[in-house]
């Protein structure tokens, strides 16, 4: 057993590090199962062609498009929300912004292998690189994700820094490893300042770039004349429903992890009900979009795109249709907006409605306009192979083990801003509103309320 500080008042976030139950183990067997399942899927796959897949022609994108987009789409949960809240200054954030960024990490190498594992040979990936056009959307999407994985893989790394420090002065077999992340860290002033002003420059970098990514993923869809696609709001709309997604992905991760490792001081009612208001903001502004989406496609009456249309509302994807409207839609809208539902319960539920209604949504992109091009094609069919289903199943264990195995090397929770914002908080709290709010005759009661009630 390594050492532990116990007078350490954050002690209960070094906990998961050293003390593993016999149940993280049967989780971590059960989800390596099936991880190797989906993995020798995909073997099968690279062995016999695209055939084993229920692709065909004309719906030639399916399941692992769908898949690309959702993930990426998730990732907008860690890197741009966790930004967002440090530029604002937000101090709830702090025992938030680790498991977003964490998300992030792992969901975009996740999503970022999909379309390798929707070509039949992933060696042509290569092309992009030796013969890539700048006409090409593709092209974009590739480099827009490389540099999205690169700066949001550095935004984590960077505030864990303190934190691999501590772990490195507890001594333990990981010692010499914690040594080299560390980089020589030691909390000296000049050290504060710099990686301070590090994470500064990176959190107002991040914000384009994540929006950037999500708006080009969309273009792959709208730069084309397919009908449902060649949309000019498919690049907010698409932004919209990644942060949605996120935002709901994270919650669920919170509420996990919270029960698992005991963080109920940490994570705190007034975190879910602060995130299940956002959650609830982003439902509506999703409903805006996907409303005025369908509105102007309905309004044009184009044959084309009307075909595609009754295809979603009474053809053969509406039910998947509506589902996705009452998962993204009526479902959040009852929950947050009522007091006695919107508990944790409540918030839970809510969360993994929007997680399954956002990956319908991607779903009804794709598909119906596919199946139902501009050619004089009758309408294509598709059914999800095994294989199909069964390396999704393994995208999402390989990101359960990723959460659960980063939970077993570094904090979940970053200790050094908890630490932080018990120290400095109240005061630049109060200090920020004696600079905006009028002069007050009582001012110190002002400010011990503030205290109060951080």
């Amino acid at each position: 057993m390594a050492y532990q500080n116990l007078n350490d008042e954050d002690e209960v976030l070094f906990k998961p590090i050293y003390e593993t139950g016999r149940g993280f183990y049967v989780l971590v067997a059960i989800l390596v199962a099936i991880f190797l399942f989906g993995l020798g899927c995909y073997i099968r796959q690279l062995i016999l062609g695209l055939g084993v897949t229920g692709m065909d022609e004309p719906v030639t994108w399916a399941f692992y498009i769908v898949d690309f987009v959702f993930f990426i789409g998730i990732s907008h949960a860690g890197t741009l929300i966790s930004a967002i809240l440090r530029l604002s200054k937000a101090e709830w954030r702090r025992p938030i912004t680790r498991m977003a960024e964490v998300i992030t990490g792992i969901v975009l190498a996740i999503g970022g292998l999909h379309p390798i594992i929707d070509l039949g040979r992933p060696d042509r990936i290569l092309h992009l690189f030796e013969r890539g056009r700048l006409q090409s959307p593709l092209l974009w999407d590739v480099t827009s994700v490389t540099a999205y994985f690169t700066a949001s893989t550095i935004y984590l790394y960077l505030p864990l820094i303190p934190d691999i420090a501590l772990l490195r002065d507890r001594g333990g077999k990981l010692q010499n490893f914690y040594k080299i992340l560390a980089w020589g860290y030691q909390g000296t002033a000049k050290q504060k300042h710099t990686l301070e002003r590090a994470i500064s420059i990176l959190m107002v970098m991040v914000i384009p770039i994540a929006i950037s990514v999500h708006t080009i993923i969309a273009w792959i869809f709208s730069m084309t004349l397919q009908p449902g696609w060649h949309s000019t709001i498919f690049g907010p709309y698409f932004v919209v429903g990644a942060i949605y997604s996120g935002i709901a992905a994270l919650l669920i991760v919170m509420i996990v992890f919270r029960k698992a490792y005991h963080f109920e001081d940490y994570l705190k009612e007034i975190h879910f009900q602060y995130l299940g208001t956002l959650l609830l903001i982003m439902s509506l502004l999703w409903t805006y979009f996907t409303f005025a989406e369908y509105l102007t496609a309905f309004y044009g009456h184009e044959p084309e795109e009307m075909r595609v249309f009754l295809y979603k509302f009474t053809g053969g994807y509406a039910p998947f249709f509506w589902l996705m409207v009452f998962c993204n839609f009526l479902l959040p809208i009852i929950i947050l907006s009522n007091r006695k539902l919107k508990k944790l319960p409540g918030i839970l539920v809510a969360s993994i409605g929007v997680v399954i209604g956002m990956w319908l949504e991607r779903l009804i992109i794709v598909i119906p306009t596919l199946a139902n091009p501009r050619l004089p094609y009758p309408t294509g069919i598709y059914i999800p192979s095994v294989t199909e289903i069964s390396i999704f199943a393994a995208a999402l264990s390989a990101f359960a083990l990723g959460f659960m195995g980063f939970s077993k090397l570094f904090p979940l929770i970053s200790i050094w801003e908890i630490k932080e914002g018990r120290l400095q908080s109240v005061h630049e709290v109060s200090k920020r509103l004696r600079e905006y709010l009028p002069g007050h005759p009582e001012e110190k009661q002002v400010e011990a309320s503030v205290k109060a009630e951080i």
